[in-house]
């Protein structure tokens, strides 16, 4: 429920180039600290859980970008199930990669920008650091610019 509105089944990943000072989840930068996992076995986990929509999270899931498009062409045919994505990367670098951009056109929401120490916000929703956006991916691709997700969540004190 922190990795975006709802349940979700949250994918976490292996290896982050980024290596973000104060991240809460340094052993994932390590690529080696997973373990390979198949698109079925994720795929199993996801479909047991009718009710809980998908974020992949890390890691860096744009640091490997054919396997979370697998992943992610394979929600995107057997279930009607949403998508976010975090990352470090930013949005418009993404665009310019075809590896990510080809992930990126299967996501709804992505989280994008490092976790910034100083910009820390405890008081943001879905994210760490008031750098980092929600975009809605579908609406900025279609618009040709980044358009922000606006959660319509009430968060009580």
């Amino acid at each position: 429920m922190v990795d975006g509105p709802g349940f979700r089944t949250t994918i976490y990943c292996a290896g982050c180039p980024n290596a973000c000072k104060g991240c809460h989840n340094p052993q994932s930068w390590d690529i080696n600290n997973g373990r390979m996992t198949t698109t079925e076995e994720i795929m199993a986990v996801i479909e047991a859980d009718p009710y809980a929509n998908v974020t992949f999270s890390g890691g860096d899931p744009m640091f490997q970008p054919e396997g979370f498009t697998e992943l992610a062409l394979a929600i995107r045919e057997r279930t009607s199930k949403t998508i976010w994505c975090y990352t470090g990367f930013l949005y418009e670098n993404i665009l310019k990669n075809p590896r990510q951009l080809r992930l990126l056109e299967l996501i709804d929401v992505l989280v994008d920008g490092p976790f910034v120490e100083a910009l820390r916000d405890p008081d943001l929703i879905f994210r760490g650091s008031s750098n980092q956006r929600m975009i809605d991916v579908k609406q900025s691709l279609r618009e040709g610019r980044v358009v922000e997700y606006k959660p319509d969540v009430d968060i009580e004190d």
